[in-house]
């Protein structure tokens, strides 16, 4: 994965809308945390191939970035991405590591399903 350059994860946001397209997110502020630390509260979010048709997609901020995606009832977002890649199948896969580089949250567009 490279550091976000929000030129071109906005052009690849554009690519998707308007289409439909499966969405991988993923937030873990270290889901099994608390099996080491019992006064640590782990939380997290996930839903795989979500199938939605999204008319507008933005990258936002100066990094951290926040990425949004207008549905049309409503918006899905993730907040803290710091790094992306376009991967071989054509997916944009976005994440956002903390500072010790683990991962924090995922957003991945595709046309296909994700595996």
């Amino acid at each position: 994965m490279q550091v976000v350059d929000a030129k071109r994860v906005q052009e690849a946001i554009n690519q998707f809308a308007n289409q439909d397209v499966y969405i991988h997110l993923e937030t873990t502020n270290g889901a099994y945390a608390s099996h080491y630390d019992q006064t640590f509260f782990s939380a997290g979010a996930y839903i795989r191939n979500a199938l939605v048709r999204y008319e507008l997609g933005k990258i936002t901020g100066n990094g951290p970035y926040r990425v949004g995606l207008k549905i049309n009832i409503g918006w899905i977002y993730a907040e803290g991405i710091t790094h992306f890649v376009i991967d071989e199948q054509g997916r944009l896969l976005l994440a956002g590591h903390d500072y010790k580089g683990k991962l924090a949250v995922a957003l991945e567009i595709s046309t296909t399903p994700f595996e």
